[in-house]
């Protein structure tokens, strides 16, 4: 299971930081995505992060705002955003995976979802 939080509005050049718990599985075990789904457009993929956190990688449309991180101890993982714009506008999915890519399919937990508005 996995739970998320920390959506908000938030005025364009504002920041965010959302969190997700995970339980009752093998978390550390897993490589984590972050996702989004903005109205009218299809989940995308913007952040992904290793097993053991030591390696990230991020879509262009977020890279240098936004900060992927993991913390093993406490099954968590963070989204950290900065100079949000309107577009950045969605909700906002944690996913666990046995795989480091961006598709969706290959998720096999996924959250509820966060709203950000910006």
């Amino acid at each position: 299971q996995l739970v998320e939080s920390g959506g908000d509005s938030v005025q364009a050049g504002g920041s965010l930081r959302l969190s997700c718990g995970a339980s009752e599985f093998a978390y550390h075990r897993y490589f984590m995505g972050c996702f989004r789904q903005g109205p009218g457009k299809d989940r995308e993929g913007i952040a992904i992060i290793t097993t053991g956190g030591g390696s990230t990688d991020y879509r262009d449309s977020v890279k240098g705002r936004f900060t992927i991180s993991r913390d093993n101890t406490k099954n968590t993982l963070s989204l950290t955003m900065n100079d949000l714009k309107p577009e950045d506008s969605a909700i906002y999915y944690c996913a666990a995976s046995d795989y480091f890519t961006y598709s969706p399919d290959r998720y096999d937990y996924w959250g509820q979802g966060t709203q950000v508005t910006v």
